[in-house]
């Protein structure tokens, strides 16, 4: 039996977070089902306050997750779910993601980044390899390299 993880990152705007890093990863949204949403909340399961209009559409308001873009096979596990958590983010995270850039020049990607609302927090290197560490819009880290 293969298992697969999702990567969960606890936000305050789990919607806008997604969009961002949809964005930046060349990823996609995944899309939610207005119909079942409407359905769970006229059979009772779910209140009209668990839900908002995000760009237009009836969505779940505790998250949402992104895709890579063109992944049609929800079980290949490739998913970021973005969650609500209303505490602010107050310590250096324990886990976080490195942006591969596949050639891109780091430097280039960072200024693009932080034109977007993200922040360069720092530069290191090891050996030949040199990487910036950031901090997405809401202060998660990220290396890119």
């Amino acid at each position: 039996m293969t298992l697969n993880i999702q990567v969960v990152v606890d936000c305050k705007k789990p919607h806008d977070l997604a969009d961002w890093w949809a964005q930046t990863l060349e990823w996609s949204v995944e899309p939610q089902d207005e119909a079942f949403i409407r359905s769970m909340i006229e059979q009772g399961y779910a209140t009209e306050d668990q839900s908002i209009i995000h760009n237009g559409k009836l969505v779940w308001a505790e998250g949402c997750a992104i895709i890579p873009a063109g992944d049609t096979t929800p079980t290949t596990g490739r998913r970021i779910l973005f969650q609500t958590d209303p505490n602010e983010k107050t310590v250096k995270n324990r886990v976080h993601w490195d942006v591969r850039l596949d050639g891109r020049d780091k430097d280039v990607v960072r200024k693009e980044l932080e034109a977007r609302g993200a922040k360069h927090l720092w530069t290191a290197s090891q050996g030949p390899h040199e990487w910036h560490t950031m901090a997405d819009p809401e202060g998660n880290e990220f290396c890119i390299s």
